[in-house]
C-alpha cells in the first residue's frame, strides 16, 4: 500500500503557479487566500503595481500571471501583459472593467484569459487552468462583441505580432506545435500560449478555424 502511495504521490500533476498583481491590497490578498485554499494551485507571488507584476513574473517564471488593467505606476495592466508574454506566461486579466475597448486591448496584449472580479470563485479558478494549459478563457458575456471584431476587419490578421504571425503561418500549413516550437527555438508551451493569443484575437475556437482563416488571407501556402 505504501509503495502505491508513493507511485499516486509521484504522478499527481504539479500546481499552477499564480502571481498575483492588483493594487487595492484587500482584493489582492482576499484573492490570494482564496486560491492558496484551493488544491492544484500555488501563489508564488503578489505584485501592488505594474512594474512589480513584471519583476515578479520575471523572477517566479509562474504558470499564470493575475492582473488587474488599472495599476499604478505608469504601467498598466495592458502594457504588463504585453511584456510579459515573451517571456511565455498565460495572463488571466481580472478586473472589473467590461467594456469591449478594454477586452480588445487585453486580447491585443496578449492575454488569454479575461474575467470579472464579479464572478464566482469557481470560474476565476477554471480561467486559471485553462490559461496555464494554453487556452483561451472569456468570462460569460465578455467580450463577444470585441473578440468578433476581428472577424469584421478587412484584414483580421492585422491584430497579430509578427511572431504570431509566423507561428499562424506554420499551424496553417499543417506543422504541430512541437515541430513550431523546435523550429522558432523555443519551448512548446510558450507556442501553445502564442496560440491561444492568436485564438482570442481572432476569435477563433480551435487550431482548425485558425488555419482556416489564415489561409483565408494568405498564409500557410508552401513556399
Amino acid at each position: 500500500m505504501a509503495a502505491a502511495g508513493r507511485a499516486m504521490t509521484e504522478h499527481t500533476e504539479p500546481p499552477v503557479r499564480v502571481v498575483l498583481a492588483d493594487d487595492h491590497p484587500v482584493i489582492r490578498d482576499g484573492l490570494a487566500a482564496l486560491l492558496t485554499a484551493v488544491d492544484g494551485i500555488e501563489v508564488v507571488a503578489t505584485a501592488a503595481d505594474g512594474d512589480g507584476a513584471v519583476r515578479s513574473v520575471t523572477a517566479q517564471g509562474p504558470d499564470v500571471l493575475v492582473v488587474d488593467l488599472h495599476m499604478p505606476g505608469g504601467i498598466d495592466g495592458v502594457e504588463v501583459t504585453r511584456r510579459v508574454r515573451p517571456q511565455g506566461v498565460g495572463v488571466l486579466v481580472l478586473t472589473m472593467l467590461d467594456d469591449d475597448e478594454s477586452v480588445r486591448a487585453a486580447l491585443d496584449a496578449g492575454a488569454s484569459g479575461y474575467v470579472l472580479k464579479g464572478d464566482s470563485r469557481q470560474q476565476i479558478v477554471r480561467a486559471i487552468h485553462a490559461v496555464a494549459t494554453g487556452a483561451t478563457f472569456l468570462g460569460s458575456g465578455v467580450g463577444v462583441r470585441a473578440v468578433a471584431d476581428a472577424r469584421a476587419t478587412p484584414d483580421p490578421l492585422a491584430v497579430l505580432t509578427a511572431r504570431e504571425r509566423q507561428i499562424l503561418d506554420m499551424l496553417a500549413m499543417g506543422v504541430a506545435t512541437a515541430a513550431i516550437a523546435a523550429r522558432l527555438g523555443v519551448a512548446t508551451k510558450t507556442v501553445t500560449n502564442n496560440l491561444s493569443a492568436i485564438f482570442a484575437k481572432l476569435g477563433v475556437a480551435s487550431r482548425t478555424e485558425a488555419a482556416l482563416l489564415a489561409r483565408d488571407h494568405g498564409l500557410g501556402r508552401a513556399r
